[in-house]
């Protein structure tokens, strides 16, 4: 039986790379009970002359600050301090946090639709959702946010400026962005839209060869997708000799969800070995599980191409792994980003939680990922083909051009060109260079199979 991690945790796993702007992740609504004192504490007892030098900085404060500040505000401010100086994906969560992360993802949300995280004390953008306002306006993966309208993003938390992006439906806002290889800061100006989240897209290619793309890891991504290979086969007539499985810029999701999808395509043999797919060590009861795959490969063995990037992280990365290590695709592209931790949501009352970093994962073959990614079998750069300039139309100007001309009574005849590449492949090498070559590649290693 297929390990469901969210169900068999006392804890809710959550597993993703970044905060959206205007985006939840999908979380199961279970409880959320605390750990016993001893296991949430995990050490003997705190140092008296700590806690006393905890609680003499916040007399000082309270007494010498320039402006009056709550209780409340020191203690929260205080918690989430402790837990950004963890790591970029711990964090505390505050009352309305806390509701958001145990909400069921709908699909469906109002913002500007961007996966980003914190880097260097600047909002790093892992990547821009299709066709959300981010990505229509050229915001581009890898790009550091540094001012939303005139807000200097720098120096605030991740929520902080995830909250400064979002606002009502059809409301403007402009980002200043920082990227590599432009020599001053880029502004764009987007709209604020409500986003319907397509997690699965599919099309055929080359007739015979499929395509599905996917953008995050929800709880149904693993169901569209085996009905979109099937759709595929039906539309080649059943001969379909391959499948180019995209995860670029695909910023993770559920981990139960990227599970399935990897348990797929990986065949465990009637009373054979298990077959590993992913698994987790930490020190949290919970925290350290096996996901093995079932029998069945809805591919019948045929090769895959695994595309990622470096906006390909978290639960990206475990099917990428995954397939990877069984050998069961050939991985191209470029090296994903590298997000390799679980983070488990921890209440500490009735009202606000902790996000934190309780596990790292590890690929079948035992490699950890955690800010190092999974390295492509085959390196390919995210390049752009430029077309052909418009030909001078006299270049091409023969005598044998002119109308009625003197034939050459020596004149063989000329053999007809060799056949074009097909139009919708030639149009993949100018709109994706990654995904022609991935075909390319697709279509060698169905011939080896013959």
């Amino acid at each position: 039986m297929r390990c469901n991690i969210l169900s068999r945790c006392t804890v809710v796993l959550y597993f993703s790379v970044a905060v959206t702007a205007g985006f939840l992740y999908s979380l199961p609504s279970y409880g959320l009970p605390t750990l016993p004192p001893k296991e949430a504490d995990g050490t003997s007892g705190i140092p008296m002359e700590d806690v006393q030098r905890f609680s003499n900085a916040i007399a000082q404060i309270k007494q010498y600050y320039v402006s009056p500040i709550s209780d409340k505000e020191l203690f929260d401010n205080a918690i989430r301090g402790m837990l950004a100086g963890l790591d970029p994906h711990s964090n505390y969560l505050n009352e309305e946090e806390f509701k958001d992360l145990q909400m069921a993802t709908s699909g469906e949300f109002g913002g500007l639709g961007i996966e980003v995280t914190m880097e260097d004390g600047l909002i790093k953008v892992i990547t821009p959702l299709i066709d959300a306002p981010a990505i229509k306006a050229g915001i581009k993966p890898g790009d550091y946010i540094v001012k939303v309208d005139t807000h200097a993003v720098q120096g605030i938390d991740l929520r902080q400026a995830v909250n400064l992006m979002r606002g009502k439906v059809g409301e403007p806002v402009s980002l200043t962005v920082l990227r590599k290889g432009e020599k001053k800061p880029l502004t764009f100006k987007l709209v604020r839209e409500n986003i319907q989240i397509k997690s699965v897209e599919d099309k055929l290619l080359d007739n015979r060869y499929g395509y599905v793309r996917l953008a995050q890891f929800q709880a149904l991504t693993s169901k569209d997708m085996l009905a979109s290979i099937e759709k595929l086969k039906r539309k080649s007539n059943g001969e379909l000799k391959g499948l180019i499985l995209d995860l670029r810029n695909n910023p993770g999701g559920l981990l139960d969800s990227a599970i399935e999808v990897a348990d797929a395509f990986i065949d465990k043999k009637p009373g054979g070995k298990d077959e590993l797919i992913v698994y987790t060590e930490g020190r949290l009861p919970g925290s350290r599980f096996t996901a093995v795959a079932n029998p069945g490969d809805v591919m019948n063995n045929a090769p895959i191409v695994v595309l990622i990037n470096n906006g390909s992280a978290s639960a990206s990365e475990i099917v990428a792994g995954a397939l990877k290590d069984h050998k069961r695709a050939v991985v191209v592209g470029k090296a994903s980003f590298g997000k390799g931790s679980v983070q488990t949501v921890l209440p500490l009352d009735n009202k606000t939680g902790i996000k934190l970093t309780t596990a790292l994962y590890y690929t079948p073959n035992g490699i950890s990922i955690q800010a190092q990614g999974i390295k492509p079998d085959v390196t390919i750069e995210e390049i752009v083909v430029p077309k052909k300039q418009k030909e001078n139309p006299f270049s091409d100007f023969k005598e044998s051009g002119l109308i009625g001309h003197i034939e050459n009574e020596n004149t063989v005849a000329i053999k007809s060109p060799a056949k074009a590449k097909k139009p919708d492949e030639k149009a993949l090498l100018y709109e994706d260079y990654q995904l022609y070559a991935a075909l390319t590649i697709l279509k060698s290693l169905a011939l080896t199979q013959r």
